[in-house]
């Protein structure tokens, strides 16, 4: 879907349709690691000590630069 955006070769109206897919397409990935998050939150109150397990924010960014 990117690599179509950015070829430059669709129509105003097919980029703004894959434009629009995608922004879709985040929001459920979005979606989908909220909820993961949340379950492992609930796991560990449950069967693990939460004291010794420190939460670190995901940061996309530091993964790429690996």
């Amino acid at each position: 879907m990117v690599g179509k955006l950015e070829q430059g070769d669709l129509s105003l109206d097919e980029s703004l349709r894959h434009f629009e897919r995608g922004v879709q397409l985040t929001r459920a990935c979005q979606n989908s690691l909220k909820l993961a998050e949340q379950k492992v939150q609930i796991l560990m109150s449950r069967s693990g000590d939460p004291e010794s397990f420190d939460a670190v924010p995901f940061d996309a960014d530091d993964d790429r630069e690996r």
